[in-house]
């Protein structure tokens, strides 16, 4: 190999040695506040109370007699940019949370409020991070699948069912994958359930969570990476986010496979014989 591919393959590990810093950062950056609970954060990408990775926020200690079942839900699927979060969280049999809905359904400084008191009442909670080159390697789907898995795995005790907003279920082999690394336990029972964010409570708590926590993480995120307004529409394909696109062109943390990221190719037209 030449002096100049060596060059360039110095330069694209540099490259995504500084961004996997950046991100390590921002990941501290918000998992501050959540004090007094376990918040770990290395690599962007994992989460591990052992080996550390990206994310481990964990609960009080659980109900011995309560069949535990977690709620699960995402944030971010759909945005142009940052990463997809996902929450998983265990409710006790009984609690007190006035207002738990959907976060979608709930405007943001309800979430605010919301947010630390579902981390207080919680038996369990965990968090889930899959950043933008992973969501472009994979597809957004089998990302927002990691995610789920990896929030699962956060959690402290092993929940015997897993409640999933939507309708689709987490596939064994990726659930597997990061289950083991925590759980000795057999795999949870699963049940996917089209509107649970509003139905379930256990999704709605997780759907705060995982909302919360992303948005405070891409307001961070404007002020490392500023101009594209990540602070205001959240990476979301507003106007004025596609108007930073074409003047500014993709940061780090754009996803490149989606859609108005990168310039659309002209097509080429066929020439004519006549």
């Amino acid at each position: 190999m030449g002096k100049k591919s060596l060059s360039r393959a110095a330069r694209s590990q540099n490259q995504l040695a500084h961004n996997q810093l950046s991100q390590a950062s921002l990941v501290q950056l918000v998992a501050a506040p959540c004090a007094p609970f376990v918040a770990c954060a290395s690599l962007p990408t994992e989460a591990s109370s052992a080996a550390g990775a990206s994310l481990l926020l964990q609960g009080q200690a659980a109900d011995a007699q309560q069949i535990l079942v977690a709620g699960i839900d995402e944030a971010g699927r759909g945005c142009l940019a940052g990463p997809v979060v996902a929450a998983a969280v265990i409710l006790p049999q009984s609690y007190e949370l006035p207002g738990l809905n959907d976060s979608k359904a709930c405007s943001a400084k309800t979430r605010e409020k919301l947010a630390p008191l579902i981390r207080q009442c919680a038996l369990a909670w965990g968090l889930g991070v899959v950043w933008p080159a992973r969501i472009d390697a994979i597809n957004i789907l089998q990302a927002t699948f990691e995610a789920m898995s990896r929030a699962v795995r956060c959690l402290k005790h092993a929940p015997a069912q897993l409640l999933i907003d939507g309708n689709k279920t987490l596939p064994r082999e990726v659930l597997t994958l990061h289950w083991g690394k925590a759980h000795s336990t057999a795999l949870p029972a699963q049940r996917s359930i089209i509107g649970g964010d509003a139905s379930e409570p256990a999704i709605s708590a997780a759907s705060i969570l995982a909302k919360t926590y992303r948005d405070t993480l891409m307001t961070h995120m404007e002020k490392r990476w500023p101009g594209y307004g990540f602070g205001i529409h959240k990476g979301y394909g507003t106007e004025d986010h596609y108007q930073a696109l074409r003047r500014l062109g993709p940061c780090p943390q754009h996803r490149l496979t989606f859609r108005g990221v990168l310039p659309e190719k002209p097509v080429a037209q066929q020439a004519s014989l006549l």
